[in-house]
């Protein structure tokens, strides 16, 4: 709960940071690419977990673009929280958790300009949703038990999964994160998501942009992360995340270019973007 109101507050700064944005237009002098797709990355915080994704967007028409995306994320369950054992160390671990589970996606849409940017100070508005299959990846994790000799202050440590029955004061830490590699189990589902995405980059040809939404997975059984806790089948959760990538110019006469050819014209474009700033500065000062 404290993420997604954490997530809802970022979204309104955002809405604000837009809006802004919006109304600090200047010129825009550079040279525009008119047919593009477009090739981003980008990393997200979610309301129950974090990840990165590769998206692909291929151009239908000047507003339209189908996407492509591969993501993979972490997912916890919502009952988390991180202690120490205080008697005998400082390590934290989430005590009762049996898996750490990961998530892996491939999934297909549709992307949709409703605001263009039209200075080098503006802002693009999209939306976007898409749907695919899912590939749920459980690993065990291991704690550090301590056993008692039988002396006074005496103890011995064991690499043990977690158990209701004995785990109760006797953890020391968890253990190696590598640890359970060779026990994975897949868990296959579907997932969707649709989201708002918010472009400000000054320069044409590269794509910095903010964004935020809501997604769905959804899996045929329950998903076992913790040991002391009702675990689900279905996910929902808000996200917010930063991309960046640049614009593929898919015109004739673009494929035509050499390399050397497009470097000169990033080039040219970066150039413009910089006398437009010191441009903009001299108005202030004056």
């Amino acid at each position: 709960m404290r993420s997604s109101i954490k997530i809802l507050t970022f979204f309104l700064l955002l809405s604000s940071y837009s809006s802004f944005l919006t109304g600090q237009g200047e010129i825009d002098e550079q040279r525009r690419i008119l047919l593009r797709d477009e090739r981003t990355f980008g990393v997200a915080l979610n309301s129950n977990g974090f990840g990165g994704d590769y998206k692909y967007a291929r151009r239908i028409n000047a507003k339209n673009h189908i996407i492509y995306q591969v993501e993979f994320m972490s997912l916890k369950h919502p009952k988390e929280i991180k202690i120490t054992n205080n008697i005998y160390s400082n390590k934290s671990f989430v005590f009762g958790k049996q898996n750490n589970f990961f998530v892996l996606k491939g999934q297909y849409g549709k992307q949709t300009e409703i605001y263009r940017k039209n200075d080098a100070g503006g802002i693009s508005i999209r939306y976007n949703y898409s749907i695919g299959p899912t590939l749920g990846i459980l690993k065990p994790i291991y704690y550090e038990v301590l056993y008692t000799t039988g002396i006074a202050w005496e103890y011995y440590s064991k690499i043990e999964k977690f158990s209701t029955s004995t785990h109760q004061s006797d953890i020391y830490g968890r253990a190696s994160f590598f640890k359970g590699f060779d026990e994975l189990s897949l868990v296959p589902g579907i997932s969707t998501k649709a989201g708002f995405t918010f472009e400000y980059s000054r320069i044409d040809e590269a794509i910095h942009s903010i964004e935020i939404g809501i997604g769905m997975d959804l899996y045929p059984k329950e998903i076992p992360i913790m040991a002391i806790e009702n675990n689900n089948f279905f996910f929902l959760n808000l996200y917010a995340g930063y991309r960046f990538g640049k614009v593929v110019d898919i015109s004739e006469a673009a494929r035509a270019q050499t390399w050397k050819e497009k470097q000169n014209k990033r080039k040219t474009s970066r150039k413009i973007i910089k006398e437009q700033k010191e441009a903009s500065k001299l108005d202030d000062t004056y």
